[in-house]
């Protein structure tokens, strides 16, 4: 019997650097359906609950839960394997393969160990983001708003449950920005799990659920409902 998905959850997350709490006892919960947006100014912690919550870093206390299991103290690549993907601010493809390959890698970290499976996720990516032109070029070629939406791709790849997007509209122009709020938006209706850091606030109003506003080290308790992307289901 699958479990229920219930999506990613932060609960009560501390992390210090010496005497500074970037993150000061955190809760956040991003549910399957929707896309949960979280703003704050630069130093506000955001980062570091992304890090904290991939597996990158591990907090001093609390939990982080996905589809209610305490994944708190697994790895990165155990993460991706039960459904967890990320992008980064500061874009991190390989600059030497081809777009094919850059996904291929993304499939294969997430655990599709069969080449005919990585082949499947890779050409469903290339189609999702329009990359299938240029799917041979090196991606070190290419202009940083189609390397956005490859990282974006590359994620993808792998067929996550819960996405962790951070600024993945920097750098687009406004067809790929159109692109990207399609693509999240059909993902979330999906039934994927999205958590958004974007400083776009018109790309953030349409397509987001919810917003949360986070200030040194804290969330705001209240969160800004958006009508406009609530899904009246």
């Amino acid at each position: 019997m699958t479990p229920e998905r219930t999506g990613l959850s932060a609960r009560l997350l501390v992390r210090r650097y010496g005497g500074v709490a970037a993150l000061d006892g955190v809760s956040l919960d991003v549910p399957p359906g929707r896309i949960t947006a979280l703003t704050g100014p630069n130093g506000a912690g955001k980062s570091t609950l992304f890090r904290c919550l991939s597996g990158a870093e591990r907090p001093d206390a609390g939990q982080v839960l996905l589809d209610g299991r305490d994944i708190t103290h697994l790895p990165e690549y155990t993460r991706a394997r039960l459904g967890l993907a990320r992008t980064f601010q500061q874009l991190a493809v390989f600059p030497g393969l081809t777009v094919a390959d850059n996904l291929r890698v993304g499939a294969e970290q997430a655990g599709r160990r069969s080449p005919r499976d990585a082949d499947f996720a890779v050409a469903r990516a290339l189609r999702q983001l329009g990359l299938e032109s240029v799917a041979e070029r090196s991606a070190g070629t290419l202009p940083t708003g189609t390397l956005r939406l490859l990282e974006l791709g590359r994620a993808l790849a792998g067929d996550p449950t819960v996405l962790l997007l951070d600024e993945p509209a920097a750098g687009l122009d406004a067809d790929e920005t159109e692109l990207l709020a399609q693509l999240l938006t059909a993902l979330a209706e999906d039934g994927r799990a999205v958590l958004l850091v974007e400083h776009d606030r018109e790309l953030v109003d349409r397509i987001a659920h919810s917003v949360h506003t986070m200030t040194a080290g804290r969330i705001d308790e209240a969160s800004e409902q958006l009508p406009g992307a609530v899904d009246e289901r």
